[in-house]
């Protein structure tokens, strides 16, 4: 009968815009890491780009430990606002401070700067995880109905898109209004940091968790092996794990390259917020209609078919990488494509819960995230990896007023030929996925274990 009474609970407006707000505030921080950060350490610092990838690889793979760990504490966490909710209250403050410090490294030797630079990133992916992961589980703990999942999730993703087109077109202009040195690079994340603080708060207070177990495993803690164990019977989820991997390398190489490409390629730096706007307003846009051609045709459909929708974009910069309008029509309609793609991972992962309680008998909504925000991770670890290692490859100079012919080649590669490959992947990955059609038998036999056991 509870499983019944979760599925008719549907959500409110101010709820969903509520939940939408800590997706805004995990990308306030987030898009910046994506969008700016290499390029801050290269061209404002002035660090090796190689050692810069390196680090941000090495890092990302290291984080995965404490992916695992706070998938476990989350699974255990017990409180009057939930399992999820309470990490974004007790968290968004330091995340906050910790961003400040990663877009401050000092005036000091290399060594010195590559050591605080280590450290800082490492907070402040330490600090995500605490934070990002128990926002990712509320979806799951919010509603087990299927189609609110999803509008719950293109809610959040439009927020997403809307702020990152916000830091993309904001961040060096206000940077430059604090005196474009590094000292402002401080002052502008102090005051995006604030925002990011309000953001979060509204989420916290504003939505509620509603589902609980279909068993008794509700009533006491499962044991961590008994959950990997689970974990691993769930192939669903290890479906969107190497497709989260592929997408977050993807989505950082498309975001971080976007600076060096206006600059390099296209001459002209200030058509950085002009590209990032070209992908994010036909996302935006797609996301507004999303929700019932998802009804009609699923959520795993509509994923492979924007992967094809990405890769026509590609191809259309790939005809002419230096013509701003072919680069543009290109963008926009990679844009378009990459609108369910990122979207519905995270509508889908959440079915994956129920999934994995029916296959192997216990819940573990903080493991099932957690593995997965690893895979997210390592992949963003892996596109950063990736755009410094190629860029030194290609004989880089961080802040050079013009580059070599290798490493404008580089940038082309990055921006258009490596990003294809990810994507074909990401739809060879996707095609056994099949929970859409399974989903309610498995809510149905989750329901008569209830009843059972109640």
């Amino acid at each position: 009968m509870e499983a019944t009474q979760n599925l008719k609970n549907k959500i409110g407006l101010k709820e969903k815009l509520s939940y939408a707000c800590g997706d805004a505030g995990n990308n306030v921080i987030f898009a910046s890491m994506s969008s700016f950060l290499v390029f801050y350490y290269t061209d404002v610092v002035k660090v090796s780009a190689v050692t810069i990838g390196s680090i941000m690889l090495i890092s990302r793979v290291l984080d995965g430990f404490v992916d695992i760990l706070m998938g476990v504490i989350i699974d255990k966490t017990k409180s009057k606002y939930g399992k999820a909710r309470p990490w974004l209250l007790r968290m968004c403050i330091p995340f906050a401070i910790a961003a400040v410090l990663m877009f401050s490294v000092p005036d000091v030797s290399n060594y010195w700067q590559y050591v605080y630079i280590f450290v800082t990133y490492n907070i402040v992916n330490i600090i995500y995880t605490s934070i990002n992961l128990p926002y990712g589980v509320l979806t799951s703990l919010m509603t087990q109905d299927q189609y609110e999942r999803s509008v719950l999730t293109i809610f959040r993703m439009i927020f997403s898109v809307i702020c990152n087109i916000g830091i993309s077109m904001l961040t060096l202009p206000v940077v430059a209004m604090f005196g474009n040195d590094r000292k402002a690079w401080s002052l502008t994340y102090a005051l995006f940091g604030a925002v990011a603080v309000v953001l979060f708060l509204i989420t916290f207070f504003n939505t509620k968790e509603r589902v609980g177990s279909a068993t008794d495993e509700v009533k006491k803690e499962v044991p961590v092996k008994v959950g990997v164990k689970a974990l691993f019977k769930n192939k669903y989820w290890g479906i969107l794990t190497i497709q989260g991997l592929l997408n977050g390398a993807n989505l950082t190489i498309m975001m971080g390259m976007n600076v060096y490409y206006a600059q390099y390629v296209l001459g002209n730096a200030g058509l950085v917020s002009v590209l990032t706007f070209a992908m994010m307003l036909p996302c935006l846009a797609g996301m507004f209609v999303l929700a019932p051609i998802v009804k009609k045709f699923g959520k795993r459909n509509v994923s492979l078919a924007g992967i094809v929708i990405m890769v026509i974009g590609y191809l259309i910069v790939m005809i002419a990488p230096t013509n701003l309008t072919l680069v543009l029509i290109g963008t926009a309609i990679r844009g378009l494509g990459f609108t369910p793609v990122q979207t519905l991972s995270f509508a889908m992962l959440a079915d994956t819960v129920e999934y994995g309680e029916w296959k192997a008998g216990v819940r573990t909504e903080g493991l099932i995230y957690s593995a997965q925000s690893f895979g997210g991770k390592a992949g963003g670890g892996l596109g950063s990896g990736v755009i410094g290692w190629i860029l030194g490859m290609g004989g880089y100079i961080g802040g050079a007023a013009a580059q070599s012919a290798g490493a404008v080649g580089a940038i082309k590669a990055l921006f258009i030929f490596i990003p294809i490959a990810f994507v074909v992947v990401q739809f060879v990955i996707l095609i056994p996925y099949k929970l859409d059609k399974e989903y309610s038998q498995v809510l149905e036999d989750l329901e008569k274990r209830k009843t059972v056991n109640n």
